[in-house]
């Protein structure tokens, strides 16, 4: 080992810092290097794989937990005040007891630090332990080695299922085609699989792989936490530079999978991998009850400074008074007192030390313990759990659970929160010619119903697995085998573990007429296998197929693969069909005619589904109920081996719209078989397999809203641009053909097509254009260059990349669009319609067209048809202010109209529509203010086409201009801005992944678990919370008072006249557990009520009444304090009772006045009330009396010896206790008797419905839930009488009448601008 200098090794130091903070970083492969000293290392200045996320070391521990514990004002308050009770002109105490109670503290919470640094030290040495592949030069192989091992430029294989170690550049994977599937289930929660590819153009590592033929360098970017971002090329010896992305960067955390073994090389590793970066504790937030408690501390320093200044101007008036120095006072070493103002300025120190109490110290600890009672149950509450997910709330944030029970806003996103975000492919148009699929909704109305029945199962044989349509083969399969077949939930839940793979999902019954142009077409001509000969029709039908099927990055997997469970279907025989089965089914069937009449486009449209259904319903009613008629199966053409590879095949997509898509091309014969870095595999009808060349892929962006992927079709070597992509987006970029100066029947074909798309959203459908173009060789060779010089860029990559995608994507050749439904998750209006009586306005931001937007709203209940909708839609900034105005205007007027208040409307109920465009403008400085105060005035408001910048600035204007407390739900990565702006976030783990879960504070699997979190938990939280933080104030305050009191009776010299001892004990232990039950386990109502009249949520809403009811309870405590001090005194006032004996009667008076005055408190008596708070009394009287019989001396020079047992010898110790407890409590108990007799509130008035018996409560619940879904504001008690007593009954006969004509204008119009304003019906304009 050689020796360095001080200075050599500070400037090595100093060279590594620069080199890991410089933007790029230049790696070179260690293995010419292996052996070498440390200095000689190209890489050495980049950190090792172990990982470190401990906190303290075994050496430090205590200096660094105490000074992490000194963060806390609290703890460097009474650390002071015990150190200054050292100082013997001002101490109060003996300074060795009064350092009791802060040591107890502080070693409490350093335990639990403690214990939670050890654990993550076994984490970290597990981790960092595991074995893994690393290649060493001596050896010429892999040799096994620990994680904690491998160095940046390292060389690592990963086998099959195994985690990746570090974050590794993919060189080599024993797929031919140079392709690795993973798993990023650890790192964002997505269950799909993702591909990963070798760098482009490096030739090194061939079959076999040697690591030593590695000569290339790497240069990358500095690391950063963005898991879908990574730039940085490999330059080669040629000096040849090779572009490198996310897309060839195996992550740490993550795992192989479908693949046999991989090859990386080391960029990043240990703290600098993108996981680790990622990896962060439990989110802190301070909640609004936490400022409340800081001013309530504030206002108690405030009353301790005043009562401390009482005590040093009485002290020093009580010494001028005297005409000498009393002999008990001592003089100084020189026999010389201190002076009068000398000692007052002393005795307000000694007064701070004495009642230092006033503030209780324990109050921090204590909120931390409930607020971790109350998180175990909700965690634990079984109503939410998810079985279908088998996962359960999650609670990120552990100091905000309070915080649910005062919102008053909810921001929420729509697609995967408010609807299942399953997609279900329902319709589409091909140039210009729509295609119903009746039979596909019919399918899916009779799967919906008969999911809703539990009575009906159907039993049938079953069939061999299909994967096509023809018109000759169409079997039916009513469902599976009596041992599998169970009942299915209507979300179709059963597709395994792999992502949107449900029979919902993945079955897709083909339009006939479609089908049959389609299969004529193919006979024929084989359009499908020329896209320049054929029939045109037939080509555009082939090329929008094939669009579906290519145009996405779903990736096909083997059926048998590790990760999956084979879904296997039971071949068993089966009975018939039961007649009452059959008979059901067939008055479904009947009752399908008008959800099929209602599927029309236009009453103009040739092809509309009025016409369809009319020629074909009775043909369809006998396909369906016929035994030849495959409706619920998976359905094919016969085929041979290549159909039979179709049938296996599993798809792994990225987002649900995808998977939707590929299964509908499938369903019509364009199966995709098979997709590397540079090749996809399609297999058209009649067995007809095409092997297409990728040339490039433009992902999905979202600025430009489309995807494109560039093909060379195999037969006519065409190049092919197939695009999908919004509508308004797709249709911008439409060659001259489809522009402005479009003729003939290319013009009809796209405003046919944007007349479908237009329909399609208004019918909730979730809609994509599809388009194409086909380049020259030319072309594509001048944009080549342009995109690989894009590729290898370091600075500004993204943009060139995107400029690049928008070279490409224009004079593109419209095809067609589909029409893709998300249905609503389960008893989502019903649980919006329960916020919103709960007094909280729920916001929609979505990035969806406003049609599809307004018609979810209505679905859900969140818009109501007796609502005016404003749709705000502007193209300039002027047009924007203008329509701000008038909607104001007009909502002013009807807010304050006295017509509508003498007719029962005290104001009309409004709905904003706005889209992202004109929100634009209306966040703008100059326009901020306005918008918010029409936002205000709206009872609902839902924001279309709006970017998720956008989301989290909508939430934090509204947060910070109304000062209210606000809720932000998404599930996808595009909500987690808006959920990180808002006081509470809340992450939905749904089928997008876990970015919104990793970045929430709380988690839920499904919208309706919102509202018991809400309703339920989040008011019982901040009842139980607030009060004991308002019952510890009064606690300390009572008992503090005591001691006050007394310095008027002793000269104001901090003499107590209660043992130190039992002073100590007093709030450590005798009072300490009833706080922390009250705060846990206290109930003011009953869950079955809270949800039931969610009115009861608004009480926790503002919290106005938090700051009285602290001064009440102030000046209560100060009441109960000189009752407990005067009534004693003046009982004992003539006796000969000793100084301690006396301080013990009012301790023990004081915790029973204390005690019961949280008797009084408490809302629900259980078991372990009465066990804690009986036990706090029996643990008082145990210690209390074991201390005074066995302790003699340990206070000197008092004795309190067997003290406490003669006075509980005399009568008189027991007429004193309980003349004073009930003369303390009797305010207390007489205000809460005349406010609950003469202004109940709204709890107090629901409660008797909890104390009913349990029929007449359930009774109740169930007619009001009636009345509630029905959409009626009526509200009947169990009966008459319990209704009226309790305020219950805001009982209206009949459904409220229309809004006064007055207000129902047809346009709210001024200065050339019109808001068009929505009445009775999204569909009719009034």
């Amino acid at each position: 080992m050689t020796w360095s200098s001080p200075l050599a090794l500070l400037r090595e130091a100093v060279r590594g810092q620069r080199e890991r903070e410089r933007d790029l970083r230049t790696l070179a492969s260690n293995l010419p290097h292996e052996g070498l000293h440390r200095g000689r290392q190209p890489n050495r200045y980049f950190p090792g794989n172990a990982i470190k996320t401990t906190k303290y070391s075994l050496l430090l521990f205590i200096p660094m937990n105490l000074y992490e514990q000194f963060h806390r004002f609290a703890n460097i308050y009474f650390v002071g005040l015990a150190a200054l009770n050292f100082v013997p002109v001002v101490n109060a105490f003996e300074p060795e007891v009064a350092l009791i109670p802060i040591c107890v503290i502080l070693a409490l919470t350093a335990l639990k630090d403690g214990w939670e640094d050890f654990r993550r030290f076994q984490s970290d040495r597990k981790l960092n332990r595991t074995p893994c592949l690393i290649y060493r030069r001596k050896d010429k192989q892999f040799v096994v080695q620990c994680w904690k091992d491998i160095r940046v430029g390292d060389f690592v294989k990963v086998v099959s299922n195994e985690i990746v170690p570090a974050d590794l550049l993919l060189l080599h994977t024993s797929d031919p085609g140079g392709v690795c599937l993973v798993e990023t289930a650890n790192l964002d929660g997505e269950t799909n699989l993702k591909q990963r590819k070798v760098v482009s153009g490096l030739a090194t590592l061939t079959s076999p792989c040697e690591p030593e033929l590695f000569n290339s360098m790497v240069v990358c970017e500095k690391p950063n936490s963005n898991l879908n971002h990574f730039k940085g090329f490999v330059e080669t010896t040629e000096k040849k530079k090779l572009g490198i992305g996310i897309d060839s960067l195996l992550l740490r955390g993550s795992t192989v999978r479908n693949t046999e073994h991989t090859v990386g090389f080391v960029v990043y590793a240990g703290c600098e991998t993108k996981s680790m970066l990622n990896s962060s504790g439990p989110r802190y937030k301070r909640s609004k009850l936490e400022h409340k408690l800081n001013y309530n501390i504030v206002y108690c320093i405030i009353l301790l400074c005043i009562m401390c200044l009482i005590g040093a101007l009485g002290h020093f008036i009580w010494l001028q008074s005297l005409p000498s120095a009393p002999p008990y006072l001592v003089p100084d070493s020189h026999g010389q007192h201190i002076p009068p103002p000398l000692s007052g300025f002393y005795t307000f120190f000694t007064m701070i030390i004495l009642l230092q109490i006033f503030i209780p110290i324990s109050l921090y600890v204590s909120v931390e313990l409930v607020k971790i009672g109350q998180i175990l149950f909700i965690t634990n509450d079984i109503d939410l759990y998810d079985e279908d997910s088998d996962s359960r709330v999650q609670c990120r944030a552990l100091n905000i659970t309070e915080d649910l029970g005062q919102i008053q806003h909810i921001f929420s996103d729509k697609t995967g929160t408010l609807t299942e975000n399953k997609m279900v492919f329902r319709r589409c148009t091909i140039m210009g010619t729509e295609y119903s699929h009746n039979e596909n909704a019919i399918r899916l109305a009779i799967r919906k119903e008969s999911d809703m029945d539990e009575d009906v199962i159907f039993h049938q044989q079953t069939q061999p697995a299909q994967t096509g349509w023809t018109l000759d083969t169409e079997e039916a399969d009513f469902g599976t085998s009596p041992q599998s077949q169970q009942r299915r939930k209507a979300d179709g839940n059963d597709g395994g573990d792999m992502a949107f793979s449900s029979l919902l999902e993945t079955e897709v019954v083909p339009d006939r007429k479609l089908l049959q142009r389609i299969e004529r077409r193919e006979g024929g001509s084989g359009a499908a296998m020329r896209s320049s000969s054929g029939s045109p029709e037939a080509t555009h039908h082939a090329d929008f197929f094939l669009a579906l099927a290519i145009c996405n990055t779903v990736l096909v997997s083997k059926a048998t693969a590790p990760k999956r469970r084979a879904n296997q279907r039971s071949s068993d025989s089966v009975s018939s069909l039961p007649l009452k089965a059959f008979s059901n089914l067939l008055g479904k069937i009947t009752s399908l005619r008008h959800i099929i009449a209602s599927w029309q486009p236009m009453s103009n449209e040739p092809s509309s589904v009025a016409q369809d259904a009319e020629e074909n319903l009775d043909m369809d009613h006998n396909n369906v109920l016929s035994s030849d008629n495959n409706v619920f199966g998976d359905h094919s053409t016969s085929g041979g081996q290549t159909r039979g590879l179709g049938a296996n095949v599993c798809y792994e997509a990225e987002s649900p719209d995808e998977a939707a898509l590929v299964y509908a091309a499938k369903a019509y014969g364009f199966t995709l078989l098979a997709r590397t870095h540079d090749s996809v595999t399609v297999r058209l009808p009649h067995d007809k397999v095409l092997t297409y060349e990728v040339l490039d892929t433009l992902p999905f962006d979202p600025n430009r809203k489309s995807m494109s992927v560039l093909v060379r079709h195999p037969v006519t070597r065409e190049l092919v641009l197939y695009t999908k992509g919004a509508d308004y987006a797709i249709m911008e970029l439409l060659g001259t053909p489809y522009a402005e100066n479009r003729l003939g029947n290319q013009k009809t074909i796209a405003a046919s097509t944007q007349r479908h798309i237009d329909w399609y959203a208004k019918e909730g459908l979730r809609t994509l254009c599809i388009a194409k173009k086909v380049l020259s060789e030319k072309q594509y060779s001048e944009w080549s260059l342009v995109r690989r010089e894009a590729m290898v860029a370091i600075d500004n990559k993204e943009q060139l990349l995107m400029d690049t995608s928008v070279q490409l994507e224009t004079n593109l050749t419209l095809i067609g669009a589909t029409g893709v439904e998300d249905r609503l998750q389960e008893s989502v209006p019903e649980t919006i319609q329960a916020l919103r009586e709960a007094g909280i306005q729920v916001w929609v931001l979505t990035g969806d067209k406003t049609e599809t937007a307004v018609n979810i709203a209505y679905s859900c209940r969140l818009v109501d048809e007796r609502d005016l909708v404003i749709n705000m839609s502007s193209k300039c900034k002027l047009t924007c202010a203008s329509t701000l105005d008038c909607a104001l205007e007009e909502v002013r007027r009807s807010s304050g109209d006295p017509l509508a208040a003498e007719k029962g409307f005290p104001g009309l109920a409004f709905t904003l529509v706005i889209d992202g465009g004109t929100l634009a403008m209306a966040l703008e400085s100059d326009l901020r203010d306005r918008f918010v105060e029409l936002a205000g005035h709206c009872r609902s408001v839902l924001c279309c086409r709006v970017t998720p910048l956008q989301k989290s600035a909508v939430v934090r204007i509204v947060r910070e201009k109304l000062q209210v407390m606000t809720l932000a739900v998404g599930d996808g990565a595009n909500d987690v801005n808006m959920i990180q702006a808002a006081d509470v976030g809340i992450g939905i783990s749904g089928q997008e992944g876990m970015q919104a879960v990793m970045a929430s504070d709380f988690a839920i699997s499904r919208f309706k678990h919102l509202k018991k979190l809400l309703l339920v938990h989040g008011h019982w939280c901040y009842s139980r919370l607030s009060n004991m933080v308002i019952y510890y104030f009064y606690k300390n305050v009572a008992y503090v008072n005591l001691l006050f009191w007394y310095q008027f009776y002793c000269g104001f010299t901090g003499t107590t006249m209660i043992d130190y001892w039992l002073l100590i004990f007093f709030n450590l232990f005798f009072t300490s557990l009833p706080p922390l039950m009250f705060g846990v386990m206290d109930r003011d109502a009953s869950a079955e009520l809270l949800l039931a009249v969610p009115k009861l949520y608004r009480t926790g809403q503002g919290a106005a009444d938090h700051k009285f009811s602290f001064w009440i309870t102030i000046l209560d405590a100060f009441y109960q304090s000189l009752v407990c001090f005067f009534i004693p005194y003046w009982t004992y006032q003539s006796s000969d009772i000793d100084l301690f004996s006396f301080g013990s009667l009012m301790n023990t008076i004081s915790l029973f006045t204390i005690l019961l005055h949280l008797s009084i408190e408490i809302q629900t008596w259980t078991v372990v009330h009465w066990v804690i708070m009986l036990g706090s009394v029996a643990l008082y009287f145990i210690v209390t009396l074991a201390y005074n019989a066995l302790c003699i001396t340990c206070n000197p020079p008092s004795n309190p010896y067997w003290m406490l047992q003669e006075q509980m010898a005399d009568p008189v110790f027991y007429l004193v206790c309980i003349i004073t407890t009930v003369v303390a409590l009797l305010p207390r108990y007489t205000f809460h008797v005349l406010r609950n007799t003469l202004a109940p509130s709204p709890l107090r008035r629901a409660r008797p419905l909890d104390w009913s018996n349990p029929s007449t409560k359930e009774h109740w619940i169930k007619e009001r839930g009636s009345f509630r879904s029905s959409g009626e504001v009526k509200l009947h008690g169990p009966s008459p009488t319990l209704a009226a007593d309790h305020g219950l009954s805001e009982t209206t006969s009949s459904p409220p009448p229309p809004p006064p004509s007055p207000r129902a204008s047809s346009d709210i119009t001024g200065s050339d601008v019109a808001v068009n304003v929505i009445g009775r019906s999204a569909r009719n304009p009034l």
